[in-house]
């Protein structure tokens, strides 16, 4: 069984669906738009916390959410869930849904899940990201989340897992990813 299978059994589609819009419109009504944080606005937060303080309005939502459609609506240690819409601005010549949109949407919940792991002075980067796409997505499908779940967490490398998934349960891909995991250099005063 899926995530997806799994975080949906047992509730009607619509339901799931209903569910899912009323968290993003809760999270885009305390939005405080897209942008940049200033380091100073991250410094001594946790990666867990800047994820909170975004989904509450308190630091902007990153520009590629924005130009991409998608939005981060939750986040635990260990696990980030993004929920997008597929549109035809994402379409490839062969009409269906870029595979560019399924790799961006993995890779900001796989790499935010080994993020929200990390305390403050601690960031990531992103070694490697291997995606499989499982079914074709197009308009006709009304919301998607990508879910990204860690693996492993160590001192220098972590590794996280994570589905794209519809309101019926159905998996669109599939990711994994090795991150490289660092201390931050001190601000410069």
């Amino acid at each position: 069984m899926s995530t997806g299978e799994q975080s949906t059994a047992g509730r009607p589609v619509d339901e799931t669906l209903a569910r899912w819009q009323a968290r993003e419109a809760e999270v885009r009504a305390a939005l405080a738009g897209f942008g940049l944080s200033r380091p100073e606005q991250v410094l001594g937060r946790s990666g867990l916390e800047i994820f909170q303080a975004m989904m509450a309005g308190e630091l902007p939502a990153p520009p590629i959410a924005q130009t991409l459609g998608f939005l981060l609506v939750e986040a635990d240690h260990g696990r980030a869930v993004f929920q997008g819409k597929p549109e035809m601005a994402y379409y490839n010549p062969l009409g269906s849904v870029h595979g560019g949109w399924y790799a961006t949407l993995l890779d900001s919940a796989v790499a935010c899940a080994v993020h929200s792991t990390l305390p403050a002075g601690r960031s990531y980067t992103t070694l490697e990201l291997k995606v499989n796409m499982i079914k074709a997505l197009s308009v006709k499908v009304p919301l998607v989340r990508a879910e990204g779940r860690v693996v492993h967490a160590g001192r220098q490398t972590a590794v996280a897992e994570g589905s794209i998934y519809g309101p019926d349960g159905t998996l669109y891909a599939h990711a994994t990813t090795t991150c490289l995991v660092f201390d931050l250099p001190p601000l410069s005063r």
